[in-house]
């Protein structure tokens, strides 16, 4: 299934560009919707705390079965059987019974048993929401990789073509020059281009495969079948418009939006609530219960005494208050203090990762300043293998150069090209690092992809 792309005529064929692979990995991508399972039962866990505050145990109950009526041989009044020793149970007499029982309890005050088992699972919910944050970036950042794999190759597989076809016109040529005569040629010449048209051979088959490599895994990404041919919707792999901040902006929104940071909050809060949970033991929890049943059997009589009563005659409500209080204070130390520990355990590790964090931001901002710096470099070297291979053309075509410099200068035309396409895919990658590092990729998706 395809959601939100744009497909050509050809339905084997998808076009897609990069916004519509993140999106549609966050739609298809199965780590992430097993990482959604986790929130939502983590969600329904925390509604299920949450209904504990009001009637947390309520239940009704029903039964049925037959029972024997009454042997009264004396013929004692009904209101009165029960002064009578002579009165049996009469078997052949089975008549239908039925029971229901209402039983409800409302916790009064716990000293913060239940508002800390609330606000427990309401951390829990927000851990597991980081959590499937935290595995939106990574399954986003992976998918923005393959996709720039597959320009890549495909810029390389250009490339490749380019080479091979110049190899061959400069084979054409020395053999030319060779049944010519020419002094300028000679057999080593010939062996020498020999050799490099087999290593351009070796390149077009390993670009090939790394591109159908490439392709492969991005269809495995999106959850495409085999048949589908992926087409870029950018036609050239071409550098990220994008304007680097200074650090402290992207070390602020990591603060506020990194999975990490919002999960070792998270887990503060849940910690701190058991602590609370751990210590409403050592105090007496009240409540008020109510309990009603009725049964009833057409055979069977009610007897009017309050101390003599038929089981299956009767209606009966019993409600009162209950404190309970747990004695055990020993056992209750040691889980307030396992509680303390883990809270400190949670503190000390949310310092660790708000560190590590800020170095982790601070080491992909300079990536991508290395990278653009790589960038700018790589983009005058290919401006000035371009010149030369002009150059070179120009005075082939005048008879004023040689088959070996021109070689020369295509070879090394395609390789900073190559280079060049590189470091371009390294430089929207380091970008896009720096996004997923700061917990920013998915939320400022639209703001720094074009549309």
């Amino acid at each position: 299934m395809i959601t939100g792309s744009v497909a050509h005529a050809n339905p084997d064929t998808l076009e897609i560009d990069l916004k519509q692979v993140l999106k549609e990995t966050l739609a298809v991508s199965p780590d992430i919707q097993a990482a959604m399972s986790n929130a939502n039962s983590a969600s329904a866990r925390y509604q299920f705390a949450r209904s504990s505050r009001v009637l947390p145990n309520a239940t009704a109950s029903t039964s049925f079965s037959a029972v024997p009526g009454i042997d009264n041989p004396n013929g004692s009044p009904r209101d009165q059987l029960y002064l009578d020793p002579a009165v049996r149970n009469d078997f052949s007499n089975l008549k239908p019974f039925a029971l229901a029982e209402f039983s409800l309890i409302q916790p009064i005050y716990t000293w913060g048993a239940l508002g800390g088992s609330i606000k427990a699972a309401s951390a829990g919910a927000d851990l597991e929401d980081a959590r499937a944050h935290e595995t939106m970036l990574s399954a986003s950042l992976r998918a923005a990789e393959f996709y720039y794999n597959v320009l890549l190759a495909q810029e390389l597989s250009h490339l490749a073509g380019r080479g091979q076809a110049a190899v061959n016109m400069a084979i054409q040529e020395i053999n030319r020059l060779l049944d010519e005569g020419s002094t300028d040629i000679d057999d080593a010449d010939r062996y020498q281009i020999l050799i490099t048209q087999q290593e351009f051979e070796r390149r077009v088959v390993e670009v090939s495969e790394k591109r159908q490599t490439a392709h492969a895994a991005l269809r495995r990404q999106l959850m495409l079948s085999d048949s589908i041919h992926i087409a870029p919707a950018q036609n050239t792999l071409a550098p990220m418009i994008f304007v680097l901040e200074d650090l402290e902006y992207y070390q602020q929104k990591a603060l506020m939006y990194r999975p990490e940071i919002l999960q070792a909050k998270a887990g503060l809060s849940a910690s701190s609530a058991l602590v609370q949970v751990a210590r409403s033991d050592y105090y007496p929890q009240s409540g008020f219960g109510i309990t009603f049943s009725i049964g009833r059997a057409s055979n069977r009589f009610r007897q009017p005494n309050p101390f003599v009563h038929d089981t299956f005659r009767r209606t009966s409500i019993r409600a009162g208050f209950r404190i309970s209080q747990k004695l055990n204070f020993g056992q209750t130390r040691a889980k307030v203090a396992q509680a303390e520990a883990q809270h400190s355990r949670a503190q000390h590790l949310s310092q660790g990762a708000e560190q590590q964090i800020l170095a982790e931001i601070e080491q992909a901002w300079r990536q991508v300043a290395i990278e653009e710096a790589a960038l700018a470099a790589k983009d005058s070297s290919l401006t000035i293998s371009k010149q030369w291979l002009r150059v070179e053309q120009v005075n082939f075509d005048l008879d004023l150069g040689n088959t070996e410099n021109l070689l020369n200068a295509v070879q090394t035309n395609l390789t900073v090209e190559a280079d060049y396409y590189e470091a371009v895919s390294r430089y929207n990658m380091a970008i896009l690092k720096l996004l997923s590092t700061a917990g920013i990729l998915i939320r400022e998706m639209d703001s720094f992809l074009e549309s």
